[in-house]
């Protein structure tokens, strides 16, 4: 019952996290529109906060793998509380620059927070693992409700200017993970004196499985992030509401999570490799609805694809990238891992600004389109690797 109970909290810290993030996203570039006086730099603030969650993944790391998993968790949650608090009087204030140190506190905190997954990894037997990752990835399914309709419902909560209020609801947020960090207990890291050493990084990086793990992770990630990102300033410029991209941003949110009830299960049975084709496969999808047209439907059914192909990815991903290291290694491994996937994502969200008002939509689209193939490519090399292995014997 521990385990679960563990797997739970972790779970409801990630739907928190989430929850805040999705706000976020769909107010964000819209906020940076607002303040900037260059509003080709809307995206900036989403894009700084990738960055410091990028620059924060291995310091993150080793903090845990020193503190303990609940510690840093903790210090990570007071980030976003001090990040939140820093948003609403940048809004209030009208101060483009105080809102891009804002974002870049939430950041930090997700560079913590990004570990939710690998500690129930952590707390989790080897059977049940892979339910542990897509249950704790279930937690961020509240998000797809909470997040864009609270930044809806309290976007005039403190007058004008806008979403002031949507970033106080931020504070309320980050106290319930701390109330429920409280509760939280992870296996207490070895002493350094009793761990073995394990094998260097470079050794690990030159496993065929974790090559194919880091590439889904990190492709699979930012391009979400560059279609994502993009996407409310899309919306915008064809003449849709606020409440519009709310709605489809809650779509797509609930399609990055909602899989993850049986995404682990559907690893087990069918394997990872087949679930991270896959995934590829729906995020192709999504870029061909985005070619045929911009309608709310267009917008609907491709946000709600590209969430369940970055589920399938990130969650494949994560789960294929455990089979690579030793328990002396995880921490250099996973930092490694997530400081890519991130450098990845702060690129893409830095670009989807100027691709977006500088060339538009459909070349948004078509430039993600050879990172899908790489996916694809990388996958099927290593399904190919492992079948002649099997067959040799």
């Amino acid at each position: 019952m521990t385990m679960k109970r563990n797997v739970f909290l972790l779970a409801f810290c990630q739907a928190m996290m989430m929850t805040g993030n999705s706000l976020i996203v769909a107010t964000a570039s819209l906020v940076g529109y607002l303040l900037a006086e260059d509003k080709s730099l809307a995206t900036i603030p989403l894009a700084l906060q990738f960055l410091a969650t990028m620059l924060t993944t291995v310091p993150a790391s080793f903090t845990m793998q020193r503190l303990g998993r609940r510690n840093g968790f903790l210090i990570g949650v007071a980030l976003g509380g001090a990040g939140a608090a820093t948003a609403v009087a940048a809004i209030l204030a009208q101060d483009f620059r105080l809102f891009c140190a804002a974002t870049m506190l939430v950041g930090m905190f997700n560079g913590f927070g990004i570990y939710y997954r690998f500690a129930a990894v952590d707390v989790a037997t080897e059977h049940y693992k892979p339910k542990a990752i897509s249950y704790v990835m279930a937690g961020g399914v509240v998000a797809a409700f909470a997040g864009p309709n609270l930044a809806n419902w309290t976007n005039g909560w403190l007058g004008t200017p806008e979403f002031a209020g949507s970033y106080a609801a931020l504070l309320g947020i980050y106290a319930l993970s701390l109330a429920a960090l409280g509760f939280l207990r992870v296996p207490k890291p070895a002493p350094a004196s009793d761990r073995e050493p394990g094998r260097p990084l470079g050794a690990i990086l030159r496993q065929p499985a974790f090559v194919v793990a880091v590439l889904s992770g990190m492709l699979g990630y930012g391009i979400m992030v560059l279609v994502m990102t993009a996407t409310p300033l899309a919306m915008k410029g064809h003449a849709h509401s606020f409440g519009d991209t709310a709605f489809v941003i809650q779509w797509h949110v609930f399609g990055m999570f909602a899989p993850s009830f049986f995404t682990g299960a559907l690893i087990q049975r069918f394997g990872v490799l087949n679930i991270l084709i896959t995934g590829a496969l729906l995020t192709l999808g999504c870029v061909g609805v985005n070619f045929l047209g911009t309608d709310m439907s267009h917008f609907w059914l491709a946000l709600f694809l590209l969430g369940v192909g970055w589920n399938f990815l990130f969650v494949g991903a994560t789960d294929l990238l455990t089979e690579t290291y030793a328990e002396s290694e995880k921490a250099k491994a996973q930092a490694f891992n997530d400081f890519m996937v991130f450098t990845t994502v702060t690129v893409s969200s830095l670009s989807a600004g100027m691709l977006q008002y500088n060339y538009g939509w459909q070349t948004v689209n078509a430039g993600v389109l050879p990172s899908i193939l790489v996916i694809l490519a990388a996958v099927t090399w290593l399904k190919a690797r492992r079948a002649r292995a099997i067959a040799a014997g």
